[in-house]
This record gives structure tokens, sequence and C-alpha cells, in this order.
């Protein structure tokens, strides 16, 4: 039994010197591979300060300065049509034509009921005349005097009746004749030559007039803009209407900001007006918008793709002097074009990473390369250039920019 037990010892002490031996190359070659760790290649830019435009962006539609539908005062049949299916027409402009003989033949009638009652009515005015001079004299009595008179003011109102029925007549034989109300370009024809119209009937539409210049565009806003929106007002704030792929841009100006927000949306309704003269900007037409609310001076900037979102909101890798990084949580104020607003976590002069992120964790070593493609955000060529990242998601910085 003392035999076996001094075995026992020697067999648990060699194990133990074998696990000692095993544990400490283990535990070299775990520092081994930590000291040999490669470092992770970035791009970085520099965190600046910068004048940055102060704009809201949406998306808006095109809508005509007036639109009229123009509808038959009068029932008649078509004779004529003066126009084709989308020209420019002016004011006064004739457009249809129909058939006048029934308007003109009821002018000529009332103005042969006014001259017949005309007649009556002089004739009938100088017998209360000289009804009133033999009263006077005694020859005859009250009672025929004022029978006289009253037969002479009755004849004066129907003389008058008579006018307005020659002036409703010459305003119908006008009404034949279909004249635009405004200058525009025309839509689709609702009738033709034959067709039979009856007076304001709304269902048949003749004719849709558009006036194309000036033309505006609606567009709504949030209501957390509407203090900026509101301090601007009243001077001539820019709106820049830009086609879908950018390719042209149109200036106006704010001429409207609607008394109340929607309630059910958040919103609030605003309208900018275009000259449009070439009519490049086409009733209907959804556009860019971009309104312009004036520029904040010395305003801290960094490329956005150096804007991570995380679940605690967003952040950048800040590179120290040792070309190791730190997460630095950062608020992001607005975003224009390629650059984006901070509100706080960075100050001018610090190095951020723009590309390489998702490799990256706090304490992380890094090796600068060049980016593959430069942009310089601006004057002075600093580094708030940034090579694009590919797959990785970044910060939109909302709307307001």
């Amino acid at each position: 039994m003392p035999g076996l037990t001094k075995g026992h010892h020697q067999v648990r002490f060699s194990l133990l010197a074998l696990a000692a031996l095993l544990a400490g190359a283990l535990t070299g070659c775990s520092a081994e591979k930590t000291r040999k760790a490669p470092s992770v290649p970035v791009t970085v830019a520099t965190v600046q300060t910068r004048d940055m435009p102060h704009e809201i962006e949406a998306t808006g539609t095109v809508e005509p300065q007036q639109t009229v539908q123009v509808l038959a005062q009068i029932g008649g049949t078509i004779e004529r049509v003066a126009f084709r299916e989308g020209d420019a027409v002016a004011a006064n402009q004739v457009l249809f034509q129909l058939d006048a003989r029934p308007f003109r033949a009821a002018l000529d009638q009332a103005r042969a009921v006014l001259a017949r009652d005309r007649a009556q009515s002089v004739a009938a005015h100088r017998e209360a005349e000289r009804a009133q001079a033999l009263r006077e004299q005694g020859l005859i009595a009250a009672g025929e005097q004022e029978t006289k008179q009253a037969s002479a003011e009755a004849l004066a109102a129907t003389l008058r009746a008579d006018s307005a029925m020659v002036a409703n007549a010459r305003l119908n034989l006008q009404y034949a004749t279909i004249r635009a109300p405004i200058s525009g370009r025309t839509g689709r024809i609702g009738a033709h030559v034959g067709d039979v119209v009856k007076a304001s009937d709304i269902g048949n539409t003749l004719v849709t007039i558009n006036q194309m210049h000036p033309v505006r565009v609606r567009f709504t806003v949030s209501q957390d803009a509407l203090p900026s929106v509101l301090r601007g007002h009243g001077q001539h704030l820019a709106v820049i209407a830009l086609t879908p792929d950018d390719s042209v841009a149109h200036t106006g100006q704010l001429v409207f900001v609607d008394n109340a927000v929607d309630a059910a949306t958040g919103t609030l309704l605003l309208k900018g007006e275009f000259d449009n003269r070439g009519e490049a900007m086409w009733p209907g037409e959804f556009v860019r918008v971009r309104l312009m609310l004036g520029s904040d001076a010395n305003a801290i900037v960094v490329p956005t793709v150096a804007i991570t979102a995380g679940p605690a909101g967003s952040f950048v890798y800040v590179m120290g002097r040792d070309s190791t990084v730190s997460v630095r949580p950062v608020t992001v104020q607005r975003t224009r074009e390629e650059l984006s607003v901070i509100a706080s976590g960075v100050q001018p002069g610090e190095t951020i990473v723009t590309d390489g992120q998702i490799r990256l964790g706090p304490g992380s070593r890094v090796v600068v390369r060049q980016p593959k493609s430069s942009a310089a955000g601006g004057g002075g060529g600093s580094a708030a250039a940034a090579e694009a990242p590919g797959g990785r998601g970044g910060h939109s910085g909302g709307s307001t920019r």
C-alpha cells in the first residue's frame, strides 16, 4: 500500500507538470497571436467646420396657377371647333361656335316687342299729360285722370322689362360663341361638331384649360420645420424644383404657407411659384423640392458615410494618435448631399473613419489607406473626402438638410 501511494503521487505530479506546460504553451500562443493581430485598413477624414446651407427636402407636385373647365352657358348645337387638342390659347380666343340662328331670331323678336311697347308707352304718357291738364280745368273726373296715369306707368314698366329681354337675348347670342376665359394650354376636347350641348352641364366639360406660366409646386414639410419656415417667410425664400433624375433644376419663390398644420399627418402645406415661360414644368408632374432657409456659419461637418447607426443611436469611430479607434456617439442635426452637420460628439480637427467600420471595435488598431476616389467636401481641399462604403448601412439624417 505505501508503494502504491508513492507511485500514485508520482503519476499525479507528472500530469500536473504536463498540464502546466500545455497551459503555458497556449498562453504564449495566444499572446503571440494578440501581438501579431493585423491592423485594419481604413479610410479616414478630418472633422471640419464650414458654412452649410440650411434647406428642407420634400417631394412636390406641379399644379397650374389656374384651371378652368369650359362649359356651354346656353344649350345648342356645336357648329365649329376653332382649335386643336393641346393647343396653347389666349384669353378671349374663340374655342367653339354654336348654331347662332335661334339666338339671333330671339334677339330680333325681343327688339320688335321693345319697339312696340315703346310706341305704346309714348302714347300712354301723352294721354296721361292731357288728362292731367283737363283735370286741372275741371273737365274730367279725377278717377279718369288717375286711370290714364296708371296706364302710362304700367307701359313704362313693360318697356323696362322689354329692354331686359333684349339684353338677355343679346347675351345669349354672345354665348353662342364660346371663348377661352384664360390663357393656357388646352386638354382633351369633350364635344365635337354636331354635338348638342346643354347649359352649364358640369358632366360634359367641353375642354379644360391649364394656365402654364406661372405654375406652382405644392409640397409639405414636417411641423418640426414650422419655426424655420415662419422665420424666413416674407424674406423671399427660394424654392428649387428638380426633376426626379436631377437633370433639370428650376428656381422659384415661396408664395404660400398654409394657415394650419394638418392634424392627421403633422405636416404643413407650402407652395412655390415658378415662372415656367418655357413650359418645362408640367401640371401633375412630381418633382424633388428644396426649400432654402439660409445658411449655418461654422457648422461642424463630417462625411455622412462615417456615421453608423447602432442600437443606442448614431456613432463614429475616432482614430487616436496611437492608431487605435474609439467609439464616439454623435448627434446628427441634418444632412446635405454627402455631408452631415453634427450637433455634438466630435470636434473640428479630429480624425474619423469613413470606410472599414464593419471590421472595427473599440480599441482596434488601424492603418490608413488611400481612398479610391476623393471629393474634397468644399473649399480648402480638406480630408472630408471619403470612399463610399459597400453594403453598409449609414445614418440618413432625415429630410431636413
